[in-house]
């Protein structure tokens, strides 16, 4: 049952069919129980004008055996008396139920001794000649020269001149009510197993023509796992509904996937590449040494010791980086930071008013650090440090006197070896990992890191964060 129910089209299929199947189910009942009471209340009506038509003939003293109606061509007709005593009854009748006795033949309207004339009936008396207004209907069966069928019966009493008070029951027969009633149920058992089949045929290939975009994005999905191939896409169909957005979403998610894995491909490349000259150069001093001891570089070894030490912290920070490390939620005095980080360096001027923000102090410091550095290897004689509030925002912009950095440069700069055609050296410019560790930091406080021109001609980089 599970495997069977275990697509969303069988099991939407199955929904709309089962919601199709109550409804249908509410409304025939609603229809039968409607036409039900319609054709009760018909045949009550022209049962109780059978009646009235016989009690107004016995209002103007017509005898028993003359009264119309009694042939029993319309339906079972009985007269009874004040005491419940038949008088009157239809032609050929034989049995009846459903009235105030199951009598056929009429009995002598003899009075018993005692009684008066008083009408015994509850409610206020009829005066001669007088016909009640009020019916009482009711449900019984009578056979009329062997034809047995059910009626609707309507009982109204008349107060006659001669005859004292009467009650007339007339029939009317429900054949009408009853073959109605089965046509109709008839109809609904034939009709409604086909409209729910079609219904079920509908849904299902509906169903599957909604659903075929979703089977291709999985299709598509499955060859791309298989493939490893993240340039593919998935098709995207040309409508506006919930399945494009899907696919547009799906392809946004691969691109961005993509984009993720070439970026970690390029800086497994470029670490290992940047790796590779200093292990290299280190590599061969040793050997030197080892076999001319005098001929020992011992600061190139030393200097090249320090720059792998270097680049292997900047690359452990950005894997923490990358990892999510979310930074604590100290106070930090980013103008007492930006004095500290100055320290020590030369032509470099710090003008700064207290401002605290939110963070990690020793993520902020590298921040600074690596501008200073940046600044510090790009200028030709100084450099400043400024520290102020913006509204909620805390700055710190670091400027030199360099020749700054071309416009078309200033967002790419901050990519991970990344270095400008002047600063290729790897002795001088670095791995380039200090501007995107800077960056990718900044982000991670909720602040901005971005590039500009200063007010002597250089770079401008403008540190951004959040108030406390």
């Amino acid at each position: 049952m599970r495997r069977l129910f275990g697509s969303v089209r069988a099991r939407a299929t199955l929904g709309a069919t089962l919601v199709v199947a109550v409804a249908l189910v509410a409304a025939g009942a609603a229809v039968l129980l409607s036409l039900r009471s319609n054709l009760i209340g018909e045949a009550g009506t022209q049962a109780e004008r059978s009646a009235r038509a016989v009690t107004s003939e016995l209002a103007a003293g017509t005898p028993y055996d003359k009264l119309s109606g009694m042939d029993g061509d319309d339906g079972p007709v009985q007269v009874l008396d004040e005491h419940g005593r038949l008088v009157a009854a239809s032609e050929d009748l034989e049995r009846i139920s459903g009235t105030d006795t199951d009598r056929v033949k009429p009995q002598p309207a003899v009075k018993p001794p005692g009684d008066d004339d008083d009408d015994d009936d509850a409610g206020e008396p009829l005066e001669a000649g007088e016909i009640s207004g009020e019916s009482v209907f009711s449900n019984g069966s009578a056979t009329i020269d062997g034809d047995a069928e059910d009626y609707r019966f309507a009982a109204v009493e008349v107060e006659t001149h001669d005859r004292g008070h009467l009650k007339v029951y007339a029939g009317s027969p429900l054949a009408a009510e009853h073959g109605a009633v089965r046509t109709a149920l008839t109809v609904m058992l034939i009709g409604f197993p086909l409209l729910l089949a079609v219904v079920a045929a509908v849904t299902w290939l509906v169903t599957r023509r909604a659903l075929r975009p979703v089977e291709g994005i999985r299709r598509e999905m499955a060859a791309i796992t298989q493939s490893e191939d993240l340039a593919r896409r998935v098709p995207e169909p040309d409508t506006h509904d919930e399945i494009a957005r899907l696919a547009s979403t799906t392809n946004e998610t691969l691109a961005a996937l993509e984009t993720s894995v070439e970026r970690q491909r390029r800086f497994v490349a470029d670490a290992s590449h940047e790796l590779r000259s200093p292990i290299a150069s280190l590599r061969t001093q040793l050997e030197v040494a080892a076999a001319h001891p005098d001929l020992l570089d011992l600061d190139g070894a030393v200097e090249d010791t320090v720059r792998l030490q270097r680049l292997a912290a900047d690359l452990l920070l950005l894997a923490r980086l990358d990892a999510g490390e979310r930074p604590g939620g100290t106070r930090v005095d980013l103008a007492g930071l930006a004095r500290e980080a100055a320290q020590g360096r030369t032509g470099v001027t710090v003008d700064a008013e207290p401002v605290e923000v939110a963070g990690s102090r020793g993520q902020l410091g590298r921040v600074l650090a690596n501008l200073l550095d940046n600044a510090q290897r790009h200028a030709r004689s100084a450099v400043t440090v400024n520290v102020r509030r913006e509204g909620d925002r805390a700055v710190v912009g670091v400027a030199d006197d360099g020749d700054g950095v071309p416009e078309d440069d200033r967002e790419r700069i901050f990519e991970r070896f990344v270095r400008l055609d002047a600063a290729r050296s790897r002795d001088d410019g670095g791995a380039g990992l200090g501007l995107a560790i800077a960056r990718d930091v900044a982000v991670r406080h909720g602040g901005t890191l971005t590039a500009g021109r200063g007010p002597a001609g250089g770079a401008l980089f403008e540190l951004r964060l959040p108030l406390v």
